[in-house]
């Protein structure tokens, strides 16, 4: 009996052990209540994971900006010194300006946004400043303040060199107003724009100086820089081609002068930029006869009624008031001498004129790191008017004359690159096809285009034309920032 019990018992502990295994496998097998268990393990792991990608992305988000705002705030201050907007002394206003104005706008509340520190190097020539921000982060995370100081540094060159810019502009008859073109009023606009850009803001030291030069028939030099460089040819066989002004009986002769104009310079000399103590200019005696109208002799005589254009140039100056006064007086008339206002041009940025202008307007050295020299050169149409090499005044006009024009502009274009100068053209509204002659004349005598920079620009409409000066104003800066 007592083994019978023992047995059962036996039996009865191994239905309860297998009845544990079969239970323990059972709960193996369920699936159900996993998902919540996993859940409640995870979430704080994910809520973690996503409160720290939120914060990642709100720091780069803000540093990002505050970068870009930097950037410009650097580069908008380097700008302005380099052309003269502003001095050194007020940089750090300018940028924390900018920077304050841009940050406070787009990611910043007020009070939290500052600029640390502003360095100028006046030996590298380099703007650089830090900045920072305090930003307020969507998740306190492991104990960390809700906030975060977020930096930012930034530079930039900026150059103290001095700006030229002589501008030759076409005031030929073809430039007159006719029907609904009023090409000469387009000129005006644009050219007024130029100049308001250029010499906008204080212009520190004059560190931006504009020369004008209207052309036509010839170019009007004004009663000083006449008697100093012009000679006056007596005759039809009078060629003055080495003619200095440090002869008395020279500058006598320019005192009898019918006007103040000047045409091309003739001789060895006439494709350089030598002052007049070398040589000086003609003022050729067919002049007179091209402009008394229909009148094609060879005896010209001096008149009153000699052909000059209106508007007088204007040698190197920062006065705002007197460039834009004289392009309100621009008066279309005339035939394209077109390489006479290449030649006052180049003349007008060259140190060798310094005797001949006045002080203030003397150019500065052929020293790219020192003086930025440009010129823009602008153009309706073909330059079909030489008198060197003409017989007669009628000779100085044609197919003839442009055979003679366009290879002495060229020649000048050439020579001009090779002292530094950098040549803009225009050409505004120009006969269709790439033949034309004054837009493959346009072409060569431009510098030839870099990275990011253009300098053809062949415009069709006024508002192109006030396009093409603004972008050279934009090229001209870019252009003292890079050397």
């Amino acid at each position: 009996m007592a083994n019978d019990v023992t047995c059962c018992e036996w039996r009865q502990a191994m239905r309860k052990v297998g009845g544990f295994g079969r239970l323990g496998a059972r709960f193996r097998r369920n699936r159900r209540g996993n998902f919540g268990l996993m859940m409640a393990v995870t979430a704080p792991l994910l809520l973690l994971a996503s409160g720290y990608g939120l914060n990642v992305a709100q720091i780069s988000i803000t540093k990002s900006n505050l970068l870009a705002a930097l950037d410009s705030a650097v580069t908008s201050t380097a700008r302005d010194l380099t052309t003269g907007v502003i001095t050194k002394d007020e940089a750090r206003g300018v940028v924390e300006a900018f920077l304050l104005a841009n940050g406070q706008r787009a990611y910043a509340e007020e009070g939290r946004l500052t600029l640390d520190s502003i360095v100028i190097d006046p030996v590298a020539r380099t703007v650089e400043a830090k900045a920072s921000v305090e930003l307020d982060l969507a998740f306190a995370l492991f104990g960390t303040a809700n906030h975060q100081k977020i930096t930012a540094e930034s530079a930039a060159i900026y150059s103290d060199r001095k700006i030229e810019i002589a501008m030759a502009l076409d005031l030929t008859g073809s430039m007159a107003k006719s029907g609904s073109k009023d090409k000469i009023g387009d000129l005006r606009t644009a050219a007024k724009n130029a100049v308001d850009l250029l010499l906008s803001g204080k212009n520190v030291d004059d560190r931006v100086r504009v020369a004008l030069v209207p052309y036509a028939n010839s170019v009007n030099v004004g009663p000083t820089i006449a008697y100093k460089s012009v000679y006056v040819e007596k005759s039809k066989g009078d060629r003055g081609t080495t003619v200095p002004n440090t002869n008395l009986i020279n500058l006598v002769s320019g005192l009898l002068r019918p006007d103040n104009c000047a045409t091309e310079r003739k001789g060895i000399d006439q494709y350089k930029d030598v002052g007049p103590e070398q040589v000086m200019v003609n003022r050729d005696y067919f002049l007179t006869d091209f402009a008394d109208g229909n009148n094609w002799g060879d005896d010209a005589t001096f008149s009153a009624t000699a052909f000059c254009p209106v508007a007088k140039l204007v040698p190197l100056t920062a006065d705002k008031k007197l460039l834009t006064d004289t392009i309100n007086a621009f008066v279309a008339s005339g035939g394209t001498g077109g390489h006479v206002g290449i030649q006052w041009a180049w003349y007008m940025l060259s140190d060798k004129w310094k005797n001949v202008v006045p002080a203030s307007a003397v150019a500065g050295p052929y020293d790219e790191k020192e003086v930025g020299k440009f010129a823009i050169l602008m153009t309706d149409g073909e330059f079909n008017l030489n008198f060197s090499g003409a017989t007669s005044a009628s000779g100085a006009y044609g197919t003839a004359a442009a055979g003679r024009s366009i290879p002495h502009a060229k020649e000048l274009c050439a020579n001009m690159r090779k002292t530094g100068i950098k040549i803009f053209t225009i050409g505004f509204d120009l006969p269709k096809g790439t033949n034309d002659p004054a837009r493959k004349l346009m072409r060569e005598c431009a510098s030839p285009a870099t990275s990011g920079v253009t300098f053809f620009y062949d415009t069709s409409s006024g508002s192109e034309l006030d396009q093409a000066f603004k972008a050279i104003v934009r090229n001209i800066e870019s252009l003292a920032l890079t050397k």
